[in-house]
């Protein structure tokens, strides 16, 4: 074992998971009282400058509630979004949930390996030809620190395997 390898028996009883999920700072409810006080501020200016014969204004106004529209509704879609990564004996399994839809994938432990650009901007797991992206939904920085973990928690002996010094 290396000097700087730090690995326990009761580490590997506790299992290793993260879950990450997107910080949403307004429910599904305030989303929707926001989005309709913009609707009424808007539509009312634009109805206030219809009325004084500047009616172009009314299509522009309703084309920009529709972009809005569109991004709240795509908020909402993610909103419940989250990655799962978990390592339980030999397995390391891997689940995503995003915009409604939940996928699973698991790796051998022994053989996985933690590929990650230099910057964090990416990290993925790699075996046997396979390779999922995962950590979309985190910052760079927090990439790069689930990196660190998981390459610690790989290189751990799996649990009744022997040690040698």
């Amino acid at each position: 074992m290396t000097a700087g390898m730090q690995c326990s028996e009761l580490s590997h009883a506790a299992g290793f998971s993260r879950v990450a999920r997107r910080n949403n700072s307004l429910s599904s409810t305030g989303r929707l009282l926001v989005f309709a006080f913009i609707f009424i501020v808007s539509v009312g200016i634009a109805a206030a400058f219809a009325a004084f014969g500047a009616w172009l204004i009314l299509p522009f106004a309703g084309l920009e509630m529709l972009v809005l529209y569109l991004a709240f509704r795509h908020i909402d879609r993610h909103a419940a979004d989250y990655e799962s990564i978990s390592i339980d004996g030999d397995e390391v399994r891997v689940e995503q949930f995003d915009a409604g839809r939940r996928r699973s994938r698991s790796f051998s432990r022994h053989w996985a390996q933690v590929v990650v650009s230099g910057d964090g901007s990416r990290l993925a797991l790699r075996s046997h030809g396979r390779e999922l992206e995962i950590g979309r939904i985190m910052s760079d920085e927090q990439r790069l620190d689930l990196a660190r973990a998981l390459s610690r928690r790989l290189r751990c002996a799996a649990p009744g395997a022997t040690k040698t010094q």
